[in-house]
């Protein structure tokens, strides 16, 4: 398999010194107890936001600080050519910042921060699909010009970096079985085929049972992860995928194995009770588990796609880390990404770029600020991982899937990869209102109601 050419554009090390006056004015900065932030824009991708950490204006920003990311951009070939041609006919690309002092956010639909000034970051990205390029490392003045002295200053590291990745585009909807294609440019490859079925609820082993020599003892670690939850009424249950490379054989499969039930009282899937698959990889002639995906509907305003990915180690549940937490616009769609390198949202219950653009580099234990870099097997998982595109219901949702390369070492780890997103495309229709009927290639026979 061939990877296509990527981009990723770090903004990080970020911080902030404003001269404090001694006698307090309105006028003037005081960070020492006033917060700061900035608003971080790349030409038409989304806004991002972070928080700029105040230092004193006698200190020197720490050489040896473990790098911390505030804004990740991802470009692709196609992204960096469309690029390279606007600035062409117009002005010289660049990264723009706006650093604000207060709070960020609005109230009563007036933006509370208030705007220390503008920093602008040239950018050449030739040739940063082979090689890493720093296009600015240290500190720039912003607010007051031509005065360095009463000038606030402003700390950053701007760089770009290959990021090769491999990108699968399923040829259909998960629930149709579709082929899932390798693009790389203007070609299409086959690699993987998709077998949607119903799992029989009375068995926890997949009615198709792709895997010749699966054993029986399965089933005691299968019990563990999810439960079956036999109520009559509002449930979705039983939905399984599993791919197959083209010889035919097995090499990665999601199966639902918490069914999604609606709450009492209402007709959508709670947080506090949601659904979950189980993404399985094939070993010693059976099913093993590598992740476990939850999905719920959101309340409020959001009325979204809520997730939560954990890695599973050893087949243990009770060690299981969280790579991903977040939610998807259910009307819009969005991205589905796994990044252990960007830290573009805030705390570990709000990783988000956009409303339809979410991301989760918190890695469990959480709170922890080491991502889990020094825990085997999560010390592999660095940098982007994966992310896939779904639509919203009621869409055609062809999910569009890119993975990192040093995340592939064999079909069977782009073929989990496949599996996820697969779930998460399903469970878009999983966490659909109740009031709403599916369609008929979702619908068990088995359901007593769908």
């Amino acid at each position: 398999m061939d990877p296509c050419p990527f981009v990723r554009l770090t903004v990080g090390n970020l911080a902030l010194k404003v001269p404090v006056a001694s006698k307090p004015a309105r006028s003037v900065v005081h960070p020492s107890w006033s917060p700061c932030f900035c608003k971080i824009k790349l030409n038409n991708f989304p806004l991002q936001t972070a928080v700029v950490p105040y230092i004193p204006s006698e200190n020197h920003f720490p050489d040896n600080q473990p790098p911390s990311i505030a804004a990740t951009f991802h470009l692709s070939k196609a992204d960096i050519d469309k690029l390279a041609a606007k600035s062409i006919f117009s002005s010289k690309l660049s990264l723009k910042i706006a650093v604000y002092t207060g709070r960020s956010g609005a109230t009563c639909g007036v933006n509370s921060g208030r705007l220390l000034g503008r920093v602008l970051v040239p950018l050449d990205l030739t040739g940063t699909d082979s090689r890493a390029c720093v296009f600015h490392n240290g500190w720039i003045s912003v607010g007051k010009e031509g005065n360095k002295n009463s000038s606030a200053q402003f700390h950053l590291n701007v760089k770009a970096e290959p990021d090769r990745r491999f990108v699968f585009q399923f040829d259909g909807e998960p629930e149709c079985s579709p082929q899932v294609f390798q693009i790389r440019g203007n070609i299409r490859q086959p690699v993987f085929t998709c077998k949607f079925s119903f799992r029989n609820t009375g068995d926890r082993n997949q009615r198709s049972r792709p895997l010749q020599s699966e054993p029986s003892s399965s089933r005691s670690w299968l019990s563990s992860f999810g439960s079956e939850r036999e109520r009559p009424g509002k449930e979705r249950k039983g939905w399984s995928i599993t791919v197959h490379d083209l010889s035919g054989s097995p090499v990665a499969a999601a199966s639902m194995v918490t069914p999604f039930v609606a709450s009492p009282g209402s007709d959508r899937v709670s947080r506090s009770n949601p659904g979950s698959w189980l993404i399985l990889r094939p070993g010693d002639g059976t099913w093993k588990p590598w992740g476990r995906l939850e999905a719920w509907r959101e309340r409020g305003s959001s009325d979204g796609l809520g997730y939560r990915f954990e890695l599973i180690p050893d087949m243990s549940a009770s060690a299981a880390i969280v790579l991903a937490e977040s939610t998807l616009s259910s009307r819009k769609g969005g991205k589905f990404v796994i990044d252990l390198g960007s830290n573009s949202g805030g705390g570990a219950s709000n990783w988000r770029n956009t409303p339809v653009n979410a991301t989760s580099p918190a890695c469990s234990p959480r709170s922890s600020g080491d991502y889990g870099y020094g825990l085997w097997p999560f010390c592999l998982y660095r940098g982007f991982v994966m992310s896939a595109r779904v639509e919203g219901e009621g869409k055609c949702s062809k999910p569009c899937v890119e993975v990192s390369v040093q995340h592939v070492n064999c079909t069977e780890d782009a073929a989990a990869y496949v599996a996820l997103a697969a779930a998460v495309d399903l469970s878009m229709d999983a966490c659909r209102l109740f009031s709403q009927r599916l369609r008929k290639e979702l619908s068990n026979p088995h359901d007593i109601l769908v």
